[in-house]
């Protein structure tokens, strides 16, 4: 048993999408709704100054959704734990539908619960 953390890294989107708290909001809500999570608080958002962007937060009842916006790069960085397992997930087709992101790479980590034991040969600790 264990979760799914997605890391989401995406470039070439549109700046002023990125400077935006109620479009990075509509992308919360989707990915949310996409993956049937459960805030259990308001979001946080913290708008920097410009030309800075914008951190967002929200705390679910499976775990937590994050992002911090670089318009001056076109970039934004993502990160969404849900501690229950889930099944696939189009992650760069949202990202890329809801900021014209060009460039989306997304890490799908399973992170078990329990511990797993080393491969043979493995130097882990």
């Amino acid at each position: 048993m264990g979760g799914i953390h997605w890391i989401i890294d995406a470039h070439g989107c549109a700046p002023d999408a990125l400077r935006d708290r109620a479009r990075l909001a509509r992308l919360a809500d989707r990915c949310l709704t996409d993956l049937a999570l459960t805030p259990v608080g308001a979001p946080f958002w913290h708008v920097f100054p410009d030309p800075g962007g914008i951190t967002g937060f929200i705390a679910l009842a499976e775990s937590h959704w994050a992002c911090h916006t670089f318009p001056e790069h076109g970039s934004v960085s993502l990160d969404i734990f849900c501690c229950r397992p889930r099944g696939e997930w189009d992650a760069a087709r949202v990202v890329a539908e809801e900021l014209g992101a060009s460039d989306v790479q997304v890490r799908r980590l399973e992170r078990p619960y329990a511990s797993v034991a080393p491969a043979a040969g493995s130097t882990a600790r």
